[in-house]
């Protein structure tokens, strides 16, 4: 049987910590900032760790199961 391939846009977005989660950028983070407030703005900077509930399709898609 074949090796599973990697999924390369998931891998350009995504990094595995060393716990087995997943970091990625926060999303509405393109344009439109007039209509948000400072607060959410500085919330949305840096990056967000992905649901537990996701992790195991993404860790699928990365070939790291």
């Amino acid at each position: 049987m074949p090796k599973m391939k990697t999924h390369r846009a998931s891998a350009k977005r995504f990094k595995k910590t060393a716990n087995g989660g997943f970091k990625s950028a926060s999303a509405y983070t393109s344009h439109r900032f007039h209509g948000k407030t400072k607060k959410q703005r500085r919330q949305l900077r840096g990056t967000r760790m992905m649901n537990k509930t996701t992790v195991k399709t993404y860790a699928k898609l990365l070939s790291t199961l």
